[in-house]
């Protein structure tokens, strides 16, 4: 039976496990202010290695010696063996054991993934044009300060649980830590724990907006995190060592408030930064802030170079956000310095942040996400539209209009077949890149929407499952089948289905890429550009979709909601948080991982 704590979906009973609840105001009085920004929730399951080094025994003590001697006589002999076959030398600076690389030689943005691709796909590689190919792998840096022993005024309190270095050194097997943010506090706690005191609670004097984790990164040893402030700062920190940096210190690249923040899939030092001015600002977590001053979007778009098409827009014309993005190379981008000879730049400039800089929209840039694939962005505004750019060509592809007002929220699908938006129009739209177009609208809330989050586990391709709450407090699951979607209630004529051919199709083939994404037949003599932007259809040129289950839950309004293997996270906006563990019987979707890692193999 039903309760404030369960809801019965078609696959079985959810139920919630913990909650994790503010504190009171006015118990401490870092945490005396006001909740002016919602909270936001990361989920990462760490692996922690079940064979841990011990105290040594007494004939280990006795004969240890004997056989590190030993051991050190056998690697000098392999190393002379090898200089003597090669001539080369062997450098310890170039060990990626080194736990404490010099930040000035970590890589550039050009390495955007952990193990550098092979030459002939560089081009093909995100942010490839801003350099050239990748030299020797080197380890990746680490925060510089340590928050424990900081002077900074922007951190005032670390509170810490009792043996918490001791503990993590404890732990055996998987562990899922939550963070999230709660008014001028950022909080770290464990999924599943017995002990509802977080792991640790940083006190800060901004407000912390938006953050993200790098799963790129994780290990037992390392968990990067980004972290966005209400005054444009960013903080780069690492829990399992209390050390942290930060960039864009006092809003030198941007004072805009942070809107949401995402590292690039798979690259351990790249992020993207949306801000309340209408920008996103790529990051690289390693760089220092430089001196920069970005195009004004009043003034006659610039052409920028070979490098970024124009697709035969005039230089004069003024920018149209509805029709494309504004790009601004920094100084020491090598197109800029000097332009390029024989595909390498003639002058070098020391690389500082931002790696680059997009104006996306005259209004906020409300959220954004990454296609799976990592080479799309869509992003939703203030002014109601959703974007989809070209992370490569750093272009925008297309421009869809809500059917009224802003949107609020934006997922793309585990495939990439399809993206969610929700709005102050009270829907959950369904788009389909591939068509160019809007296949479905989702009624069910009753007011504004807050987030969404597609569930991995049940979507293997043709069916989907995906969550929203909103600020009605309903948490709403949502079932959609591919094939019902790809059947409009208006058919195209043959002129219009000839027409059908999206600009991100012609950004595909004009690289020559065989991706995830299709390209339709009938659009292979198509050179020249389509119109970016897309009105919202009426109600009668789409399906409609109806909710599979509608729970209400008491409280605040809630703000967030997300997937995990073992269950369902959803927010309130005060930091209220509640995990719902799934049903004890799993559905057979859980082979979708094995479609979706075939998927990506074509």
């Amino acid at each position: 039976m039903e309760n404030e704590s369960t809801f019965v979906a078609p696959e079985g009973v959810y139920s919630v496990t913990e909650e994790h609840k503010p504190t009171p105001l006015g118990q401490h009085t870092v945490n005396a202010s006001p909740t002016l920004y919602p909270t936001k929730v990361s989920a990462v399951t760490v692996r922690f290695p079940a064979n841990k080094p011990t105290t040594p025994g007494l004939s280990q003590l006795l004969g240890g010696s004997r056989e590190k001697e030993a051991k050190k006589d056998k690697e000098k002999a392999a190393a002379s063996a090898r200089e003597r076959e090669d001539g080369l030398s062997i450098s310890s600076s170039n060990s990626g054991d080194d736990p404490s690389p010099d930040v000035s030689s970590a890589p550039g943005p050009e390495s955007v993934l952990s193990t550098p691709p092979p030459q002939h796909e560089q081009l093909n590689t995100i942010f490839s044009a801003h350099g050239s190919a990748v030299g020797k792998k080197k380890s990746m840096a680490r925060p510089k300060h340590n928050m424990r022993t900081t002077s900074s005024t922007f951190i005032t309190r670390l509170q810490n649980a009792d043996n918490l270095n001791r503990g993590l050194h404890a732990r055996q097997g998987e562990t899922t830590f939550l963070f999230f943010n709660s008014a001028k506090s950022f909080i770290w706690t464990e999924a599943g724990s017995k002990i509802k005191e977080p792991l640790a609670r940083i006190h800060f004097s901004a407000y912390p907006t938006c953050h993200d984790v790098n799963l790129a990164t994780v290990t037992s040893e390392r968990i990067d995190i980004i972290i966005g402030f209400h005054t444009g700062d960013l903080l780069w920190f690492d829990p399992i060592s209390s050390r942290y940096g930060r960039l864009n210190k006092q809003g030198r690249i941007c004072s805009s408030p942070c809107t949401a923040v995402r590292w690039v899939p798979d690259s351990p030092n790249l992020f993207l930064v949306s801000h309340a001015n209408g920008t996103v600002i790529v990051y690289d977590k390693e760089r220092e802030d430089g001196v920069f001053s970005p195009q004004d979007p009043g003034a006659p778009q610039q052409t920028l170079s070979a490098s970024f098409p124009t697709d035969g827009r005039s230089s004069s014309s003024l920018w149209n956000p509805l029709d494309s993005i504004l790009v601004t190379m920094p100084p020491w981008h090598p197109v800029a310095v000097g332009g390029l000879a024989n595909g390498k730049p003639e002058k070098e400039k020391p690389a500082k942040n931002p790696v680059s800089h997009w104006r996306v929209s005259r209004r906020s840039v409300i959220d954004f996400v990454f296609s799976p694939d990592a080479k799309f962005v869509a992003a939703i505004a203030e002014d109601g539209c959703l974007r989809i750019i070209d992370t490569i060509a750093e272009q925008l592809l297309d421009c869809y209009a809500s059917y009224f007002g802003a949107l609020t929220c934006v997922a793309w699908s585990p495939d990439g077949r399809f993206i969610l938006t929700g709005g102050q129009d009270d829907l959950v739209t369904i788009y389909s890149p591939w068509e160019q177009r809007v296949i479905a609208r989702c009624q069910g809330h009753s007011s504004f929407v807050s987030a969404l989050a597609f569930d991995d586990i049940r979507c293997d391709g043709r069916t989907y499952r995906f969550a929203s709450v909103g600020e009605d407090n309903k948490l709403i699951l949502w079932d959609f089948s591919s094939g019902a979607l790809h059947r409009p209630k208006l058919h195209a004529t043959h002129h219009q289905r000839m027409s059908m051919t999206s600009n991100l199709s012609l950004a595909l083939r004009r690289r020559g890429e065989s991706t995830l994404y299709l390209v339709p037949p009938s659009a292979s003599g198509a050179d020249s550009p389509l119109t970016r932007y897309h009105p919202a259809p009426s109600r009668n040129e789409v399906a409609i979709v109806q909710p599979v289950l509608v729970k209400h839950l008491p409280g605040d309004m809630l703000t967030h909601v997300a997937f995990v293997p073992r269950g369902l996270l959803t927010a309130a906006r005060t930091g209220h948080v509640k995990f719902w563990i799934r049903p004890l019987v799993q559905p057979r979707h859980l082979r979708a991982s094995a479609y979706r890692s075939a998927s990506f193999a074509d």
